[in-house]
């Protein structure tokens, strides 16, 4: 990814071409062994960082005249600091590995046009006292990184990164996901995982992508694709592939001889009816470690309007008790609310969001302080509910 899109950009190609040991990691720009002079006035070497804006896999003009920085203070020869470009000192974390103890702010008439009169500005500001002192001194190394940033996404992920929350988002990059239903709310859950750096998403169902299907699921399926009556899971991939990288479609419905399909799995949606197959797919995980949020929707058409109850059961391993008795194994019956198959698009969206919502709690992106296991939401009144507190 880091040498494609150096290549495909010529302010970042330049700064390769000119020498300059530079490299994308996440969302940002990064320039290593930029000399600096410190308060003793001796000759250290330091890490520029920048934030990327891109579109797709192109350059735009750099959103923010600052950057990060990880070393010492930069001074002049005599030791003194370059006070003008001082911004702010802390323990920066950036994620991604990086870590920076000062931002710096130095913008020149207009902006800056690119990234290589970006980067190329500071690294002059700061390494020019080191080449008086050291003469032969300067960030042009002719030196390449040693290996890439493997990511998961067909581009750069750089909503994260511009925002500060990339280290939150690492929490999540050792997730390996199931996703089993690819109905309604088994569609919006995938929409919201996939834009997350989870190494693999397995999607599992056998039923077909029907007209009635493209009124409650994200996008838009045009008539064409609606023909060809696609496997729910392979319709899915299609769409969400051109993003995350690590989509596995199954179009299958799990059962005793396929269960082991699920191993590997650290974190589970489910999103199907209420059965056997339910029944074992919740022994399986349970039995594999591995943590699920299981989600239920029930609407009931009456006196000319709809109403009813979204449910979102979370089972871990530190909390296991309460989930067999909130989660359905039989459906129907005049008493089961979760039976009814009436679903609109924004309550499967809401269902999906308040389970990925939970799962991110769970993995600590999240503040999660009464740890419930267990909420309903009440479209009438508007009321959500906690219940089985950790």
């Amino acid at each position: 990814m880091s040498r494609a899109l150096f290549s495909l950009n010529p302010d970042l190609k330049r700064l390769l071409d000119e020498g300059y040991f530079v490299q994308q990691q996440g969302g940002h720009l990064v320039m290593r062994e930029v000399p600096y002079v410190d308060a003793r006035r001796e000759v250290r070497i330091g890490t520029l960082i920048s934030s990327l804006t891109l579109a797709g896999d192109h350059t735009r003009t750099p959103d923010t005249h600052v950057v990060h920085w990880d070393g010492d203070f930069p001074c002049h020869a005599d030791g003194s600091p370059i006070q003008g470009i001082s911004h702010a000192a802390g323990a920066f974390d950036l994620g991604h590995g990086l870590k920076a103890t000062h931002s710096f702010s130095s913008k020149p008439d207009g902006g800056y046009a690119d990234y290589h009169h970006k980067m190329t500005s500071y690294a002059n500001i700061i390494a020019g006292p080191a080449a008086v002192l050291k003469p032969g001194a300067t960030a042009r190394t002719f030196r390449e990184p040693e290996k890439e940033e493997e990511i998961v996404f067909n581009y750069v992920e750089t909503a994260s990164d511009r925002v500060g929350i990339g280290v939150l988002t690492e929490r999540l990059i050792n997730e390996r996901v199931a996703i089993i239903g690819g109905g309604g709310t088994g569609g919006y859950i995938l929409d919201f995982v996939a834009k997350t750096p989870v190494r693999e998403i397995r999607l599992f169902d056998s039923d077909e992508f029907l007209t009635h299907n493209a009124f409650r699921a994200p996008g838009a399926p045009s008539l064409e694709e609606l023909r060809e009556a696609p496997k729910k899971v392979d319709y899915l991939k299609r769409i969400y592939s051109r993003m995350h990288r690590n989509i596995v479609a199954h179009d299958i419905a799990l059962g005793v001889d396929n269960i082991h399909l699920l191993d590997g799995i650290t974190f589970a949606f489910l999103s199907l009816d209420a059965g056997d197959a339910k029944r074992l797919i919740v022994e399986k995980l349970e039995a594999i470690g591995a943590a699920f949020v299981d989600v239920g929707m029930g609407l009931e058409l009456d006196e000319g309007s709809l109403g009813g109850i979204l449910r979102v059961t979370a089972s871990t391993p530190e909390k296991r008790d309460h989930a067999r008795q909130r989660i359905s194994f039989a459906g129907g019956g005049a008493k089961d609310i979760y039976a009814s198959n009436i679903q609109v698009a924004d309550l499967n969206a809401l269902n999906a969001v308040l389970a990925v919502v939970k799962w991110k709690k769970i993995r600590g992106f999240y503040r999660d302080l009464e740890r419930e296991h267990h909420c309903t939401y009440t479209t009438d009144g508007n009321m959500l509910i906690n219940g089985d507190l950790g």
